[in-house]
């Protein structure tokens, strides 16, 4: 399990999945994809679900489907999430990351 974080100014966006999973290729092109639609260069950080942190990260956000997208806002607070599949869409994802960071 790994978490890919990404930092769109004051927002964080955090994708929770399972590596080598049937959903890892799906979710890895979503963020490729998500960051080149959206221009997003920030730092993206992979955390395992099988350490203290993404563990932790999952049990915060009560996060118990996988793929999860949470975006958060500047204070950590919860602003949107989806869990399991299908993924949602970019365009709604970007639309609740920009709109919580502005």
């Amino acid at each position: 399990m790994g978490v890919i974080l990404c930092y769109l100014g004051a927002v964080k966006l955090l994708v929770l999945y399972r590596p080598n999973s049937e959903h890892d290729t799906e979710v890895e092109s979503f963020v490729r994809d998500f960051q080149r639609r959206y221009e997003v260069g920030k730092k993206i950080e992979m955390v395992s679900i099988n350490t203290r942190d993404g563990a932790a990260t999952a049990s915060l956000y009560d996060i118990v489907a996988y793929p999860a997208i949470l975006v958060l806002g500047n204070d950590g607070s919860l602003v949107n999430f989806w869990q399991g599949t299908p993924l949602p869409l970019m365009d709604e994802v970007a639309g609740y990351a920009h709109g919580a960071s502005g």
